[in-house]
């Protein structure tokens, strides 16, 4: 299992796998409130948070952690960086999700 990425992919894994993508593949509490998408903070367990869809970050205005997916993983599932990207990985495939443009 590799250890080292190079950065465009740690880049694609962190901008084009959209939040609520790697919610659902986690099987992690969400809900749309107030048109946004929000999310149990695997860190304090609450859901005073929002994900900016323009950025692909989560935050928790309660504990005041910002997630991007990769952080996302490590902390629901957690493991270390290098098992989060092997975990990320596949929903990069070929028609697993939409590019984003930038």
């Amino acid at each position: 299992m590799p250890r080292y990425f190079d950065d465009d992919l740690l880049r694609r894994l962190r901008n084009q796998i959209p939040f609520a993508v790697v919610l659902k593949r986690l099987g992690w509490p969400h809900k749309q409130r107030q048109g946004q998408l929000a999310f149990l903070c695997p860190r304090c367990n609450e859901y005073h948070s929002a994900v900016n869809p323009r950025t692909n970050l989560g935050r928790c205005f309660h504990c005041q952690t910002n997630f991007n997916p990769i952080d996302l993983i490590m902390a629901v599932e957690e493991c270390d960086f290098v098992a989060a990207v092997h975990y990320l990985q596949p929903l990069l495939a070929p028609g697993k999700i939409a590019p984003t443009s930038r």
